[in-house]
């Protein structure tokens, strides 16, 4: 990854974790074992399908037709 792309995706990782803080209740962030809970809640829930159907439409261009898997 090129550190134009690095610092990109940074930039973004912060705008995301802005929105979901914002979208936290403080009640759920009262321990570090509640923290960790509601990060892994919301990255699961927001985060990882966009990921997931992002590398899945990558990968699906990338494989020859051909190819069995």
């Amino acid at each position: 990854m090129t550190p134009e792309k690095e610092k990109a995706l940074s930039e973004h990782i912060s705008a995301i974790a802005k929105i979901l803080y914002e979208d936290t209740s403080p009640s759920q962030l009262t321990s570090l074992e509640n923290i960790e809970t509601v990060v892994r809640e919301k990255l699961i829930t927001h985060v990882s399908p966009q990921v997931g159907f992002f590398l899945s439409k990558k990968s699906q261009k990338q494989w020859p037709e051909d190819l069995e898997l």
